[in-house]
């Protein structure tokens, strides 16, 4: 959520952000609907402290005209009897006007309100200005020794690679005939070795942010109330990519929506809180199941484990200070992170700096990082694909837009203890299944079995192959 205040001193700054985001958004509506909820509520305490001020006079005022009452006739008596009418009566014609502009305010938040959860937080300056993906500019690149993603596969490993639907049918490790039959489509059941090399990799991930990096493990809920989803940002604009749950239709008291990201439980644990500034940055990191619908992604990635409907994903979450530079730091890091464990696990890949069209509501800024897969991309002469870069992760900055809506904040003691809501950061640290698909096409073998990379292994047993 934006900071109203913040609008109104610098409208122009908030519509060209809503600009290059691509988002619609009526500003100039939102900003009459704030002014005239404002005046209403300067009338509103205006005739309330009118109102404290009578009730303060009126007894006395009250008591003496009572005296003079007793001894008054004829017309003076009528006089004083009218005077006394009018005190008694004062506060109940305010309390009618005070409820009359408690009534237009009511009017107007329903629709402000929508306004201003629409309204995009503005992408950094140094941010690319594009329309969308396709103009996301490539900061650098990773690749294992001996391995050039510029060059077909052949020529770095000796062999034509296989894709990871052939690796996975040829060495037993996924069902998706029977994932359909029970799910529908982008559904799969992984199966031994294949199931294993999962849990793996999630566990790798866990151990590799908990023990190495000092995150604190949470376990968060995957299924949650509306305003959870609203206030860490992912709705309205995503609703139409959440699972719903009418709970309301069936009697119970409130709707709840499958989540698509830890980050979601992660950020909602401190929501209404006034953390302690000492303990702050809060490092967490969870491990969920996370569920997307995937609308509008009809005919892409239909096959695979690439764009399925239920996963598991490793998130990280950094709650910090309201500081710019402390977030941008912070940012850098968490990216770090990920490039480490990538290079452990020799995938190769690369860092995208994504343009204001593909940033998304709640983002200032957002890093991808994509890894490179041998069986992705368009075919080449021999039918076969020369293998693409795809997205794995994605790293952003919000600054205060997600804790604003959270209403988190902490005493900044700098400000005298003035209370400030915090800035907050998320990544992805691993996303399973569709990490398998780099993990087994970087490391398959010439003779059909994949190598398991060596992180993995004490999850796998010891074992050093799979085939």
């Amino acid at each position: 959520m934006i900071d109203l205040k913040q609008l109104r001193d610098d409208p122009e700054r908030f519509r060209e952000g809503a600009r290059r985001k691509g988002v619609d958004v009526d500003i100039d509506r939102l900003l009459a609907l704030d002014e005239k909820r404002r005046a209403a509520m300067t009338e509103r305490e205006s005739l309330r402290a009118e109102q404290r001020r009578l009730e303060k006079e009126a007894g006395p005022r009250i008591g003496a005209l009572m005296k003079e009452i007793k001894s008054a006739d004829g017309a003076k008596k009528a006089s004083l009897e009218a005077e006394l009418a009018d005190i008694r009566g004062a506060p109940a014609k305010l309390k009618e006007q005070v409820q009359a502009f408690e009534q237009q305010i009511a009017e107007i938040e329903p629709e402000l309100n929508e306004l201003v959860l629409q309204v995009p937080m503005p992408p950094d300056p140094d941010v690319p200005v594009g329309a969308s993906a396709e103009e996301n500019v490539e900061i650098r690149t990773w690749s294992p020794e001996g391995f050039d993603p510029s060059k077909p596969f052949e020529s770095s490993r000796g062999f034509k690679p296989k894709t990871h639907l052939e690796l996975l049918r040829d060495l037993g490790l996924c069902d998706f005939e029977r994932g359909v039959k029970m799910a529908g489509s982008r559904s799969y059941v992984l199966t031994g070795d294949g199931f294993r090399l999962h849990q793996a990799c999630l566990r790798y991930a866990f151990d590799f942010m908990v023990d190495k990096h000092g995150f604190a493990p949470m376990s968060v809920p995957v299924i949650v109330r509306e305003e959870c989803m609203v206030n860490t940002g992912f709705f309205p604009a995503g609703r139409d990519q959440a699972y719903h749950i009418e709970e309301s239709r069936r009697g119970g008291g409130h709707d709840l929506f499958l989540t698509g990201t830890g980050e979601v439980g992660l950020m909602g644990l401190h929501q209404d809180e006034i953390l302690d500034e000492s303990k702050l940055p809060l490092q967490y990191v969870t491990v969920s199941t996370c569920f997307r619908r995937e609308a509008g992604a009809a005919g892409k990635d239909t096959a695979g484990l690439f764009r399925i409907h239920q996963f598991d994903k490793v998130e990280q979450v950094v709650i910090c200070r309201a500081d710019e530079e402390e977030s941008r730091d912070w940012h850098t890091k968490m990216i770090g992170y990920v490039e480490e464990l990538l290079k452990s696990l020799e995938i190769p890949y690369r860092l995208l700096q994504c343009c204001t069209g593909d940033l998304g509501v709640k983002n200032a800024d957002m890093i991808d990082i994509e890894s490179w897969m041998p069986g992705r991309g368009p075919n080449g002469e021999d039918g076969r694909p020369v293998g693409a870069y795809a997205e794995t992760h994605s790293a952003s900055r919000l600054y205060d837009f997600q804790c604003r809506r959270l209403n988190m904040r902490y005493r900044d003691e700098k400000s005298g203890g003035a209370t400030t809501f915090c800035h907050s950061l998320n990544n992805t640290v691993l996303a399973s299944p569709r990490i398998l698909i780099p993990v087994l096409e970087m490391h398959q073998q010439e003779d059909g079995s994949v190598k398991i990379p060596a992180p993995l292994r004490p999850y796998m047993g010891g074992a050093e192959r799979i085939g």
